[in-house]
């Protein structure tokens, strides 16, 4: 479950990806007119990580997947997938990374896909009442519930080729689409995340899982 607050941001989140998705491989060069069509939360057991991936379009009609992780500290070693800092006025400075070369996403979005998950849930905590919040976009994995655990990733390395991110860890792949394409599908075997908001008529593919 994802706990969510009632607070300020600054930048907000889509001025953040504004000003850094221009200088991503895989974004339209000299878009602009970012708008955001939803987004989903996994869920981090240890409740020290916000993972959350937004669904985008561009004026070039173009449908982006970005997933973020927010921290309370710099990610060692990730400097090269900062995204930018913002403050929330709730809990302070946040780190926001290109959550693919986060070790905490990966995890979530393995055990998500193998074992057939579902986005967390989200909700909001006032005066000691809890209060759920529709997710804008739904994801499930083509998985099992009955799969063994995934262990967690410590260590993996990303590479992105065109609009695909390809990330590797101790035997584990993940392939993340950067641009959605409805048409697109799994054609290796793999295990799958779809997922489906308001206005994609069919769900679409989002991420491949394979262990290898």
């Amino acid at each position: 479950m994802a706990l969510l607050h009632h607070a300020d941001l600054r930048p907000s989140k889509l001025e953040l990806m504004a000003a850094w998705l221009p200088g991503q491989p895989w974004f339209e060069a000299g878009s602009n007119g970012l708008q955001s069509l939803g987004a989903y939360r996994f869920d981090d057991p240890d409740g020290e990580v916000g993972i959350e991936t937004h669904i985008l379009r561009i004026e070039v009609d173009r449908t982006l997947q970005v997933p973020l992780t927010y921290r309370a500290a710099p990610l060692g070693g990730a400097e090269a997938w900062l995204a930018g800092t913002l403050m929330h006025s709730v809990l302070g400075r946040r780190w926001v990374y290109d959550a693919c070369a986060d070790p905490v996403y990966a995890t979530a979005l393995a055990a998500t896909i193998f074992r057939g998950g579902t986005e967390a849930e989200e909700y909001f905590e006032d005066d000691g009442r809890r209060e759920s919040r529709v997710s804008t976009v739904s994801v499930m994995g083509s998985g099992s519930p009955n799969d063994a655990d995934q262990p967690p990733v410590v260590e993996l390395t990303c590479s992105t080729r065109e609009t695909v991110t390809v990330i590797a860890a101790s035997g584990l792949e993940l392939s993340l689409h950067r641009v959605i394409d409805a048409s697109t599908s799994a054609v290796d075997g793999s295990d799958t995340l779809m997922g489906t908001w308001a206005g994609a008529a069919v769900p679409v593919l989002l991420a491949t899982a394979r262990r290898t």
